[in-house]
């Protein structure tokens, strides 16, 4: 069955998804995908696992920068776990070890250890204690209410949100001003989002930064309509400016995003995408090409 042609009801804007991405391993690289199934706390298998250390808190990028070189893949029934000098590591989907309690910012968060030769796989190849952990849905993680309105969102190991949007417009402007000071241009890998908005075919280009602007997302699927709601903006930590291929970190897009992304909705933060709850259409898969209907936020 097809997916609908477009949204059933006008929009300020009409765009299409034109990328994908899950990151199973919080941290680590994530997983370019043509689909993804929408579950309440995002998309499926999105931060379902993390790497904690030897007390139980939550190891990312900002002290590890290697980490952007383990390469997760998800097959049917495993993840699979690269990373250079490594053997690769098997996850079963359907299997945990014992339960725990583990630290994610200024949470204590119910969990599943992974394991012993997880642990030791993970512990080798950061050079410090760590374990490998997966997210309890028995135990609901809950976006700020004060951001989404009264809203209950969920969502696993993000760091607050179930979903990052952001458009192909914002990046490419990015990109413009980054090379125009001389340096490379970057993927939209640096900014991690799990939905990129592109511009429809025979539709006005989307704007630098629309994401911004919109309250809701309208998504017209095969099986039911999905609406989405940005809620605030993504404040952006150092993590940008870490080379995915490389590990290797360069002040150059945090200086250049500290020169013109300061967001006074956040007291002058550093911003770069839209963090967005479900409103519905949990349980809807989400399709590269499939249309987007957008409406602008009026204040």
């Amino acid at each position: 069955m097809a997916d609908l042609a477009a949204p059933d009801h006008a929009c300020d804007l009409a765009a299409v998804i034109a990328g994908l991405f899950v990151y199973p391993v919080k941290s680590c690289a994530g997983v370019q995908v043509e689909q993804a199934l929408l579950l309440n706390t995002g998309l499926e298998f999105d931060r379902a696992w993390m790497v904690v250390d030897g007390h139980g808190n939550f190891l990312t990028q900002r002290e590890l920068p290697r980490m952007a070189l383990i390469k997760p893949q998800l097959k049917h029934f495993e993840m699979i776990l690269r990373a250079p000098g490594m053997l690769a590591l098997h996850i079963a989907l359907d299997q945990v070890e014992a339960p725990v309690r583990v630290g994610i910012w200024n949470e204590d968060v119910a969990a599943f250890d992974m394991g012993p030769v997880a642990a030791q796989w993970f512990t080798d190849f950061l050079g410090v204690r760590a374990r490998l952990v997966r997210f309890d849905p028995d135990h609901p993680r809950v976006s700020n209410l004060d951001w989404t309105g009264g809203t209950l969102a969920l969502n696993q190991f993000s760091d607050g949100y179930p979903l990052l949007v952001i458009s192909e417009a914002s990046l490419d402007q990015f990109n413009k001003k980054l090379t125009a000071q001389g340096f490379a241009a970057v993927g939209m890998e640096r900014f991690r989002p799990n939905i990129v908005l592109g511009d429809a075919p025979g539709e006005l280009p989307l704007a630098p930064h629309d994401e911004d602007r919109l309250v809701l997302l309208h998504i017209a699927t095969a099986y039911g309509p999905v609406r989405l709601q940005p809620v605030k903006p993504c404040a952006r930590c150092p993590i940008p400016n870490i080379d995915p291929a490389t590990a290797i970190s360069s002040h150059a897009v945090g200086d250049l995003l500290q020169g013109y992304r300061q967001d006074a909705r956040l007291n002058g933060a550093v911003t770069f995408g839209m963090n967005a709850i479900v409103l519905a259409g949990i349980d809807q898969l989400l399709r590269v090409g499939q249309p987007i209907g957008a409406s602008y936020r009026f204040e």
